[in-house]
C-alpha cells in the first residue's frame, strides 16, 4: 500500500471515529443535569473533544494523500468516513443496520477499491499562478451562495443552495490542497495565498453546512454536500490539475466513483446524533444518561458534521 492511499484511509478512519466520538460526547453533556459545575461536565464530554483532534488528524492525512493520489480517489476516501461511522455506530452507539444500508457499506468498500486500483499516482500538475485566483472566485462564488442561501425566506431552496455552497467549499479545500507545496519551513504558509485561500473554502464550507442542517432535512443536506465535494473536486482534477486513471481503467474507475458516491450518500442519514432527552442515572463520573431509545432514532446525518466539519478541523465530520 502508497503512503498516499495509506493517507487517504487513515483520512477516512479519522474522521468517521470522530464523528462516533463526538455524537458520544453530545450525549453524555445532554445527560449531564442542569447546575452541574463546568469540569465535571468537560469531564463528561471528553469524547467530543478527542473526536476534534481526529478530525484535525483526518485533514492533515488527506493532505497528504493528495501530495500523490488524485482527487476523486482522495475526495471518495474522504466522503466514506461515513461507512465506519455507520460500522462503529453499531458497537458505540447500538444503531443497528438495515439490509439496505449493508448493501450501501458493500458498494463503498468494493468502489473505494476499484478507485485504489484505477487512479494513476502522481502529483498534480501546476495550472500556473491563475489557478489562485480561480479559487479565490470559486470562495467568493461560495459566499454568495451562502448568503443567498441564508437570507432565503423559502427554507427549502435555503437548505438546497447552502448545501451546495458547502460542498463547493470543502470542494475547494480539497482543489487547494491538492496545489499546495508546503515550504520549508513550514511556517512559510503564513505567507502563502493559496493556504489563505484554503482556510477561507474550509470556514465557508463550515457556515453554509451548519446553517443548511438548521433549515433542511439532514439526508437531504448531506446528500447534496455529499455529491457537490466529490463530483466537482474530482472533474477538476481530471480536467485541469492532470489527474489520471490507469490507461483501460477508465470504466472501472467510472463504475467505483459511482458506486463509491451512491453508497456514501445512502449512508449519510447515519452520522450525528440528536441530542437525547436526559432521564436516567448513570453510575459512572454521576452522570445521568438517556433511557435508551429505539434503534437507529437517535442518529441522524452528519457528512462532515456531529460538531466540527471534516476536511479542517473545526465546526463535517460535522454539526450538532
Amino acid at each position: 500500500m502508497t503512503p498516499g492511499l495509506l493517507g487517504a484511509l487513515l483520512a477516512a478512519l479519522a474522521y468517521g471515529t470522530a464523528t462516533v466520538l463526538q455524537a458520544l460526547g453530545v450525549r453524555r453533556l445532554a445527560a449531564t443535569p442542569s447546575g452541574t459545575p463546568l469540569p465535571r461536565r468537560v469531564r463528561a464530554a471528553w469524547p467530543y473533544g478527542l473526536g476534534l483532534a481526529l478530525d484535525g488528524l483526518g485533514f492533515l492525512a488527506s493532505v497528504a494523500a493528495l501530495r500523490t493520489l488524485p482527487l476523486f480517489l482522495v475526495e471518495s476516501a474522504v466522503a466514506s468516513s461515513v461507512a465506519v461511522t455507520a460500522v462503529l455506530s453499531v458497537a458505540v452507539l447500538g444503531l443497528r443496520l438495515g439490509g439496505g444500508e449493508v448493501v450501501a457499506l458493500v458498494a463503498v468498500c468494493l468502489g473505494l477499491t476499484g478507485l485504489a486500483v484505477a487512479a494513476a499516482p502522481g502529483p498534480a500538475v501546476q495550472p500556473g499562478p491563475g489557478a489562485t485566483w480561480w479559487l479565490l472566485a470559486a470562495a467568493a462564488l461560495v459566499a454568495g451562495l451562502a448568503v443567498v442561501g441564508a437570507i432565503d425566506h423559502d427554507r427549502r431552496r435555503g437548505a438546497v443552495l447552502l448545501s451546495v455552497a458547502a460542498g463547493l467549499g470543502f470542494g475547494g479545500v480539497g482543489v487547494a490542497a491538492r496545489l499546495l507545496e508546503v515550504p520549508d519551513p513550514v511556517w512559510g504558509l503564513l505567507t502563502d495565498g493559496l493556504a489563505w485561500i484554503l482556510a477561507a473554502h474550509a470556514a465557508l464550507a463550515t457556515v453554509a453546512y451548519a446553517l443548511a442542517l438548521a433549515r433542511g432535512r439532514v439526508t437531504t443536506v448531506a446528500a447534496l454536500t455529499f455529491a457537490t465535494e466529490t463530483v466537482v473536486p474530482a472533474a477538476v482534477g481530471l480536467l485541469a490539475l492532470g489527474d489520471q486513471v490507469v490507461p483501460g481503467r477508465d470504466p472501472l474507475a467510472a463504475a467505483a466513483f459511482v458506486a463509491t458516491l451512491a453508497g456514501c450518500i445512502a449512508l449519510a442519514g447515519r452520522a450525528d446524533p440528536e441530542v437525547p432527552a436526559n432521564t436516567g442515572p448513570d453510575v459512572e463520573d454521576g452522570v445521568d444518561e438517556p433511557t435508551d431509545s429505539p434503534p437507529g432514532e437517535d442518529l441522524v446525518v452528519s457528512g462532515d458534521a456531529a460538531a466540527p466539519p471534516r476536511r479542517p478541523p473545526g465546526p463535517p465530520s460535522a454539526l450538532p
